[in-house]
């Protein structure tokens, strides 16, 4: 970097989205909280160990492939035809997120004075395939193997979300070009996906020994350390305020890329390329956690933990649009999701004997789907990326924000890429006798089962 306003640039980009990723680790100190808050205390070492190992299980799978998989499929198995070939921007050493950086050149390997973006920008997307990764666990505490677990979040956080992240997160994504689809925040790519892939486990899985009566209905297994969940939730609620801020780019020149010649106009913006600011996404953030903290009180009858729980799908119910939406607008749609979630997570438990222990699917999937489908009716109309924008991309067709390409768009996250594969994998290793503990163990508690293969380890060394 030799001229100076473009070192600070960069280097003010790089220091960006390496605070962003310091702060989403937040997000998964909250998850093993909040999880260990919500099992029994039989379970707890387990719990914790299983959120330990997801961290380098995804990590070295990313490293391998799942980076891979986001930039080898935008387009899916040839839906649309690609930018990155078309648009000179894409590939030339000024555009700050050039294709040239990311695909054709390898800069992982050794420190690279020439990049200082890659590693900040890999790991920003790493600790989405943790997250994703994390809500599967929640909802599949105190039955399942450790094996088992490894092999989903594997293929949640290195394989699934990454997939979605391609086809509807990508500038050259075929869904926001044939779809609409937008999704700033991960309303889908991440939330959705991964409450789909924990029900098509749980619907494999089984409830935990005790959950339901011999009649059918439902008890509830309470949270054992409510000041875990509430912590838990809090550290979740701050590291997703990262979140948000890593989804954006942080500064880009709106001039020529919005058709405005001879205009320099720095902003931030979404991953769409979508103009918003960060004074923007704080005002959404915090009114949609308002939002959904006020409807998941009401909803549950002053409820702690679906309270708690109730600001957390608020935000992923607005999270969609939240680049875009006003912010009365952000509360109101947080309010509606939670009290949609609330509703679904007891009807499909009685309906179909779900036992979602931290009301995964609900917070994260269904909170999610209502997020896709009512930001396809609130931004009808608005462009789904700044790449359908102005004169350099003329002539590439993005379709613009719409209620049948988000509900369609909602369907593949939630179902196509999220459910099914869940539901398969849990199948396989169901038939493989190796995803669910045997009821002995279960009834003992997995840390009993733990310290009991310890004690064995130790007496066959003595």
């Amino acid at each position: 970097m030799t001229d100076g306003l473009g070192a600070l640039t960069t280097i003010f980009t790089e220091f960006y989205y390496w605070i962003t990723v310091v702060l989403m680790f937040l997000i998964h100190v909250g998850f093993c909280m909040y999880e260990v808050g919500a099992s029994r205390y039989k379970h707890h070492q387990h719990t914790l160990m299983k959120n330990t190992l997801l961290i380098p299980l995804v990590t070295v799978t990313w490293f391998f492939f799942g980076w891979w998989i986001y930039w080898a499929f935008p387009t899916g198995p040839g839906l649309a035809p690609s930018i990155m070939n078309e648009s000179a921007a894409l590939i030339t050493d000024e555009s700050l997120f050039s294709a040239k950086w990311y695909v054709a050149t390898s800069n992982l390997m050794a420190v690279n004075l020439g990049d200082h973006i890659s590693g900040v920008f890999w790991a920003a997307f790493l600790l989405f395939s943790w997250t994703a990764a994390s809500i599967v666990s929640g909802a599949i505490i105190e039955r399942i193997t450790t094996f088992a677990f490894g092999i989903l979040a594997i293929a949640i956080g290195s394989v699934f979300w990454t997939i979605d992240a391609a086809w509807g997160w990508h500038f050259d994504g075929w869904m926001l070009k044939l779809l609409g689809y937008h999704d700033a925040y991960a309303s889908g790519v991440i939330h959705a996906i991964a409450g789909g892939f924990a029900l098509g486990v749980l619907a494999v899985l089984g409830p935990r020994i005790g959950k339901f009566s011999s009649s059918g209905e439902p008890r509830n297994i309470g949270p054992r350390n409510p000041w875990l969940v509430t912590i838990g939730l809090f550290l979740i609620y701050t590291g997703f305020w990262g979140f948000y801020a890593a989804c954006n780019i942080p500064i880009f020149d709106l001039g020529p890329e919005y058709g405005m010649e001879g205009t320099t106009f720095f902003t931030a913006t979404s991953i769409y390329v979508t103009p918003t600011t960060l004074s923007g996404i704080t005002f959404n953030f915090l009114m949609s956690l308002s939002g959904g903290l006020l409807a998941g009180y009401w909803v549950s009858k002053g409820d702690p933990f679906w309270t708690y729980s109730g600001g957390l799908a608020g935000i992923i119910t607005a999270s969609a649009g939240n680049d875009l939406y006003h912010p009365l607008q952000a509360m109101l749609i947080a309010s509606v999701g939670t009290y949609i979630a609330y509703k679904m997570h007891y009807w499909v438990e009685r309906r179909f004997k779900i036992d979602d222990a931290v009301g995964a699917v609900a917070v994260h999937g269904y909170a999610g789907v209502v997020g896709l489908i009512i930001c396809g009716f609130v931004l009808w109309g608005y462009p789904s990326s700044g790449y359908s924008v102005g004169s350099m991309w003329v002539g590439t067709d993005y379709a613009p924000i719409n209620p049948l390409g988000m509900f369609i768009g909602a369907i593949i996250m939630f179902g196509v890429l999220g459910f099914l594969p869940g539901w398969i994998l849990a199948k396989i290793l169901h038939g493989a006798g190796k995803l669910r503990i045997p009821r002995e163990v279960e009834i003992a508690g997995l840390d009993y089962n733990i310290m009991e293969s310890a004690r064995k380890d130790e007496r066959t060394v003595g």
